[in-house]
């Protein structure tokens, strides 16, 4: 996944309208992007902690939130909201009882 912070509305709507005319053509897209408009943006989405839930999950996906929340050492509430947190931006996934992560790899781009 590559995150990309600072992007202007332009380049967003360009990245969607390639994807879009790539999968007319039947091609196959796999990158995805997640864009925030700025610094803040991400930093209200990757805490330190929501960090830390990400690099465990890629490790060792969990069967339930609260499985989670014991792995972590942390309470289930606050858990619980941070994985809908990065759900919404599509960093986290829960399916086929589990919950994991969905990327390998972040990179990320911020403009200055």
């Amino acid at each position: 996944m590559k995150v990309i912070v600072g992007r202007h509305a332009q380049d967003i709507a360009n990245t969607f309208l390639d994807a879009w005319e790539r999968a007319e053509r039947q091609e196959v897209v796999r990158q995805r992007v997640l864009s925030f408009e700025s610094w803040e943006g991400l930093a209200s989405v990757m805490t330190g902690e929501r960090y830390r839930l990400l690099r465990h999950l890629h490790a060792h996906p969990e069967p339930s939130v609260s499985a989670l929340a014991r792995a972590l050492g942390r309470q289930y509430r606050r858990v619980h909201a941070d994985v809908a947190i990065l759900e919404s931006a599509g960093l986290v996934e829960r399916a086929d009882s589990e919950v994991r992560a969905t990327a390998d790899l972040i990179q990320a781009e911020i403009r200055l």
